[in-house]
């Protein structure tokens, strides 16, 4: 056989599992991207009802500027809301992607996972409605009135504004676990996550600066801080759940 054919024959074995990766990740986007579909046509109906909701920290009402602004603002209040709803999607895909390179008994942990995944979620949007909006909205609309202006939000602004916000922690809160996952099946180490802080700092305030609309240091302070925090609390998982390495019969013999 020659060394062409070889080398030939190399590439195919390697080039087989990764078309088979490559080709289960489009299924499982397509999937998630489907349903994702199906639940904004849902959500679509029930966006008057969604504004509204979002409106809770701002007392006046909401104003918009443009002929197609509120039908914008509709369509991404709609698309967070579908979004929401097919994250138990997104986490059931995302672990059968994963699964096969687990064991048969780290397999067992799939529901107690996905149960954990979501709650991680809905952690983050909690955190994000109760704690994080309200203080930014009220931030910036006291300090306008302070300096004698009256506040007239537009309704595009305003949505833009807390899809992004919300999205961004509800999937935020999601990064400890999927590091743990990650350092569990071998595809990182909390060493080198531990090397890469500041530059996970760094992403963080990139981030947040891209996410904010008004990319103010206050707004990406709030953001960027819990982010990193998150990363710190991801090595530490990543440091408990990594899957010991095996040692060899000889090595093993001699231990004991």
């Amino acid at each position: 056989m020659s060394v062409v054919a070889s080398s030939q024959m190399v590439l195919n074995r390697v080039a087989h599992p990764l078309q088979r990766h490559i080709r289960d990740i489009k299924k499982r986007l397509l999937f998630v991207g489907g349903t994702i579909m199906v639940w904004f046509v849902v959500a679509f109906s029930y966006a008057e009802w969604l504004i509204d909701w979002f409106k809770r920290p701002f007392e006046d009402d909401l104003i918009f500027y443009a002929p197609a602004e509120a039908l914008f603002a509709s369509i991404k209040i709609s698309f967070m809301a579908a979004v929401i709803a097919s994250v138990p999607v997104i986490l059931y895909q995302f672990w059968k992607f994963i699964a096969p390179a687990l064991l048969q008994k780290e397999q067992r942990w799939a529901i107690p996972l996905f149960l954990l995944g979501l709650g991680f979620f809905v952690m983050g949007l909690v955190f994000c409605n109760l704690i994080i909006l309200p203080l930014v909205i009220n931030f910036f609309v006291t300090f306008g009135m302070d300096r004698s202006l009256t506040p007239e939000l537009a309704v595009g602004t305003y949505v833009d504004f807390n899809v992004k916000f919300l999205l961004a922690f509800g999937f935020a809160f999601e990064i400890p676990l999927v590091l743990s996952l990650l350092a569990r099946i071998g595809v990182v180490q909390h060493s080198v996550l531990s090397q890469y802080r500041k530059h996970a700092a760094m992403v963080a305030l990139i981030v947040s600066a891209i996410i904010t609309p008004d990319a103010t240091l206050f707004t990406m302070l709030l953001m960027a801080v819990p982010l990193i925090v998150l990363y710190e609390i991801g090595i530490h998982g990543a440091k408990i759940f990594a899957r010991k390495p095996i040692m060899p019969e000889d090595n093993r013999a001699a231990v004991l």
